[in-house]
């Protein structure tokens, strides 16, 4: 996977050598997201007809990872110590708080203080945070890990965009947002004309902005387009851990209480009870799943005041208990 450092020829005529990105790769990383990331860099050669950019692989061990797809990659280095020039970009993937090593996290606060930039690609915008390395910056990360990262790092600005630029900073939200992103770099760096022909090349045919949101609308996402059902719907999604009345959400769009259960059961199957219900119960098991809060301030984060009933409505919907799934949670972790 290792490219060739041959020098280069930039507009100016000065030589210069390929961009190498280190692309580190942590146990489960998603396949996805390292591969477009990386295929992006490859195709800019091939258009270019130039080495612009290098490549190598990194890893906790200097041996071998494996991708949430069962995939194993030969890695081409350690933790080693890297370029000032050199991007470092952590691919992240499943449990990504058990993947980032005591060594590894040493390493990047190590290697941050050159200056360099750094990247997270998926959920290792986690590592990046937990290393300390994105505080009072903007980052995003995939939708799924959002509430658990926002419970544990006040210090860093969230967003739902696919990919952020920060500084030296670089995350993503998994996914295609690699490429997204690799676009964005490879422009600044080279023009936007090969960036284009870049696009082209991976079928990309619409490339989005770190304005762009990672996550289908609302409307998109239930199949429904009326304005005041997916208005009350993002006001329910805003509001998990003091929720609002079904009476009070729907006198704020202007409509009696019986028009919007009427909204809900013709567009959702279901009471706008339930769906806000299902909504904070969805939140909760991120944080069980993602991380360690106990279950008593899961239950508070996520609108309920008495963990009996947390636990009833849980176990109601998910046929298990949140104690349980915390342990089940464990298991899979030491297995």
């Amino acid at each position: 996977m290792k490219e060739a450092a041959t020098s280069v020829r930039t507009n100016r005529g000065t030589a210069t050598a390929p961009r190498r990105f280190v692309f580190v790769l942590l146990d489960q990383f998603t396949h996805l997201s390292f591969a477009c990331a990386a295929d992006a860099l490859r195709i800019a050669n091939r258009v270019s007809g130039k080495d612009l950019y290098s490549w190598a692989l990194a890893g906790d061990g200097g041996q071998w990872a494996q991708a949430s797809s069962g995939i194993w990659f030969k890695l081409d280095m350690d933790l080693e110590e890297v370029g000032r020039d050199d991007t470092v970009l952590v691919c992240g993937g499943i449990d990504v708080q058990a993947a980032s090593s005591r060594k590894l996290l040493n390493w990047l606060r190590r290697e941050s203080r050159k200056g360099i930039r750094m990247g997270g690609l998926c959920t290792a915008a986690w590592t990046l945070a937990k290393a300390g390395l994105l505080d009072g910056k903007r980052a995003t990360i995939h939708w799924e890990n959002q509430d658990s990262f926002l419970e544990e790092f006040e210090d860093v600005t969230l967003t739902k965009s696919v990919f952020v630029i920060d500084g030296n900073r670089l995350t993503t939200a998994g996914g295609t947002s690699s490429i997204d992103l690799m676009l964005k770099v490879i422009a600044a760096d080279h023009g936007e004309d090969l960036a284009t022909q870049v696009a082209d090349q991976l079928i990309y045919t619409s490339i989005r902005t770190d304005q762009d949101s990672q996550r289908l609308s609302i409307p998109a996402r239930i199949g429904v387009r009326h304005p005041k059902l997916g208005q009350v719907i993002r006001m329910m999604e805003q509001n998990i851990e003091e929720p609002i009345s079904p009476a009070i959400l729907a006198e704020d769009v202007g409509m009696s209480t019986r028009q919007l259960e009427r909204l809900f059961r013709r567009y959702v199957n279901r009471s706008p009870k339930r769906y806000y219900m299902e909504l904070r119960l969805s939140k909760a098991r991120n944080l069980l799943m993602q991380t360690d809060m106990s279950v008593i301030n899961v239950a508070l984060a996520c609108g309920f005041t008495s963990p009996s009933h947390f636990s009833k409505c849980y176990r109601a919907h998910y046929n298990t208990t949140p104690y349980r799934e915390r342990g089940a949670q464990g298991n899979r972790e030491e297995a």
